[in-house]
């Protein structure tokens, strides 16, 4: 059953911008002048902080929208359009103010999980992280600050990124904050799915009579996949097969993966796993989890830094 948000973004191939995204660069390729910059929310607006967008939970979803303080554009009047003259030579062509409502929609194509609607940046490490050790707090910094400034949304070959560390660390609020800055700053196509989810969504697709075409497909071409609790599962053969799959397309694409693990980036040890609802970490290792083969290629594509420190579950309840 499709759950409840906001509509998807028009057909196209996947991983691609929406059309009317393209059109918009009819409109000045070089450095706007200010007249031309991005119509932005009011400075110090307490929906949006200026951003021009608020994040909210809606269904199972995490629904972006434009905020009320968001101004009619002085140049379109809220038309989308605008003509401009360079050269002599009149150019029509979407407004620029079109640019947050077109990362709104990429951010809808991401399907974060409502429970992540408020998860930022700056919200982990001003926030969650706060309560750990600064020598920690500071190595993680460290980790992905770097990341996100290398991160060139105009290459197709940027490497990819695996959070690792104990249960209750906070994995998953740093990868969609990462994401929610790769969409607004940068208006990068990402999708967000949490791997035991895909794989019930696999199965339900197989008793409809269904393949996995499609959805393999959308997952090995999208510009950025950001994977929730890798290695979580029962570890079948084809557990195994459908994560190779999705990691050796993406691979051989050059496309940017993002994930979290509760398994240490390590070979497989051949140890038996246990609960992790009774204990923080595994002795199983990702290796052991995905195959020494999907690992290795992870290696090659991914920087893994870990995150570590506090349970922030008991202190935020």
């Amino acid at each position: 059953m499709t759950p409840p948000g906001p509509p998807s973004p028009p057909d196209r191939p996947p991983g691609t911008l929406p059309a009317s995204r393209a059109a918009s660069a009819t409109v000045g390729a070089e450095p706007p002048p200010p007249e031309l910059a991005p119509v932005k929310g009011r400075d110090g607006c307490p929906r949006c902080q200026g951003a021009g967008y608020v994040i909210e939970p809606e269904g199972d979803r995490a629904v972006a929208r434009l905020c009320t303080c968001l101004p009619v554009c002085p140049r379109c009047h809220g038309s989308g359009r605008v003509t401009v003259v360079r050269g002599g030579v009149p150019l029509t062509g979407r407004c620029r103010c079109q640019q947050l409502p077109d990362r709104i929609e990429h951010w809808h194509f991401a399907q974060v999980p409502a429970r992540h609607a408020q998860a930022t940046l700056h919200g982990f490490f001003a926030g969650t992280f706060q309560h750990d050790d600064p020598v920690k707090r500071r190595a993680l910094l460290e980790g992905v600050n770097p990341w996100l400034e290398a991160f060139d949304p105009a290459r197709r070959d940027n490497r990819g990124l695996v959070l690792h560390g104990p249960v209750g660390r906070g994995k998953t609020h740093l990868l969609v904050g990462i994401l929610r800055e790769l969409v607004f700053a940068h208006g990068v196509v990402v999708r967000f799915v949490e791997f035991s989810r895909l794989l019930g969504q696999l199965k339900e697709r197989y008793s409809r009579g269904q393949g996995d075409t499609q959805l393999l497909g959308e997952l090995a071409e999208v510009p950025v996949l950001a994977i929730d609790e890798l290695g979580k599962g029962r570890v079948t053969d084809w557990e195994l097969a459908i994560i190779d799959e999705v990691i050796s397309r993406r691979y051989n694409a050059m496309r940017t993966t993002l994930a979290t693990t509760n398994y240490a980036p390590r070979v497989a040890s051949g140890i038996r796993d246990v609960n992790l609802a009774v204990v923080d970490e595994s002795p199983q290792t990702l290796g052991d989890r995905v195959g020494d083969r999907v690992f290795s290629r992870l290696r090659e594509m991914c920087s893994f830094v870990e995150v570590g420190g506090l349970d922030m579950r008991p202190l935020l309840g």
